[in-house]
């Protein structure tokens, strides 16, 4: 310990020596004693890192994190509940009616439905990962989730929200085929193949979540944490953890970089051959008509890419941990939310196959 502390004596002067509480009970050595951290901040180079004189691994294995939600203020709380209960209320009725109207219509087994369907499961993963817990952290005034809860609450937001990201994908390269190659559709879009791609891209997804969540299991907490979110929000994570975090984010970067920029390179390319193809088209009603049938996935990918990129500008801009909460929302909960009414209100042969399944069911 002393030799540590010597250490700190050391450092050059653009580094801070910061003094972390991890006097607890929880973090006693196996004689009974209390010991505590210090974090070193470097100025320069953005890192941080901590000296502990217990094992990081068993601060890691007790550790809880206590997630600060939106307000303290019992009246914004009771707000929060019903606003939450009944976005994911509405939520699941949408997308499980997609699925339900898609299942049982026929007419409706065409790739672009059955991805559209698959695409309703993951945002019915995407909302379930987080807002039930935000409804029974108000509901039993205990905000507590544990190290593991937490990597796994992480696990699977960042599997359905890649799963999300990539089916969209297949759906522009699904719509690419059907306006550029309108002969070759049904042998292009075979069966096999669609099965193929949704196999892919759940294999691809969840390649991404096990990378980011290993990212997350390499950080050392040098005591229980307060997350200023609603969930375990990996950037969150990573300004909280006391260990040289530097490496973590370059990974956690090039991660994101590869898993969303190649989705959105595909969407880009796929709308560009599309409309490259529409302008050669004569008539205005045939550039509509070819148009008309990518509406409905064109508004879903502008909400989901729309409000992700706003809140991680967003972000970059404010300092508020709180407010970067609020504007998770949009993408967490709103845009699942939405997607149903998006795909139902704009597309004919949708909105067919509900009536006739509420008409079956009444």
């Amino acid at each position: 310990m002393l030799s540590q502390l010597t250490n700190v004596a050391k450092f050059p002067s653009s580094v801070n020596t910061l003094f972390v509480n991890c006097m607890h009970p929880k973090y006693s050595h196996t004689d009974g004693f209390l010991y505590p951290c210090f974090c070193y901040v470097n100025s320069h180079l953005f890192s941080k890192s901590c000296l502990c004189s217990v094992e990081p691994d068993n601060l890691t294995d007790v550790l809880e994190f206590l997630l600060l939600g939106f307000s303290d203020d019992p009246g914004l709380q009771t707000l929060t509940f019903s606003l939450f209960l009944s976005m994911y209320v509405v939520t699941m009725l949408g997308n499980l009616l997609i699925i339900l109207a898609v299942s049982s219509d026929s007419h409706l087994h065409t790739p672009m439905y059955v991805f559209l369907s698959t695409l309703s499961v993951a945002d019915i993963g995407f909302t379930s990962t987080t807002v039930p817990k935000v409804i029974l952290d108000i509901q039993t005034h205990n905000r507590v989730i544990s190290h593991a809860g937490c990597l796994i609450q992480l696990s699977f937001f960042n599997l359905f929200g890649c799963l999300d990201s990539v089916l969209l994908t297949v759906m522009a390269y699904d719509r690419f085929v059907a306006i550029c190659y309108p002969l070759y559709y049904p042998v292009i879009m075979n069966p096999r193949l669609c099965r193929l791609l949704i196999l892919v891209s759940f294999l691809i997804s969840l390649l991404d979540s096990q990378l980011q969540c290993l990212v997350v299991s390499q950080l050392t907490f040098c005591t229980n944490v307060e997350i200023p979110h609603f969930f375990c929000d990996p950037p969150q994570l990573l300004k909280l953890s006391c260990n040289d975090t530097s490496t973590n984010k370059i990974f956690m970067y090039f991660i994101g970089g590869i898993f969303a920029g190649i989705p959105v390179s595909g969407i880009l390319f796929s709308y560009t051959r599309i409309l490259s193809s529409v302008l050669r088209v004569p008539s205005t009603g045939g550039k509509y008509k070819a148009l008309s049938t990518c509406g409905s996935h064109l508004s879903v990918v502008c909400l989901y890419y729309g409000t992700g990129l706003g809140v991680y500008l967003g972000s970059s801009v404010s300092h508020s941990s709180r407010k970067d909460a609020v504007a998770s929302v949009m993408y967490t909960v709103v845009a699942p939310m939405l997607n149903p009414f998006i795909y139902s209100l704009r597309n004919r042969d949708i909105k067919r196959a509900l009536q006739r399944l509420l008409n079956r069911t009444a």
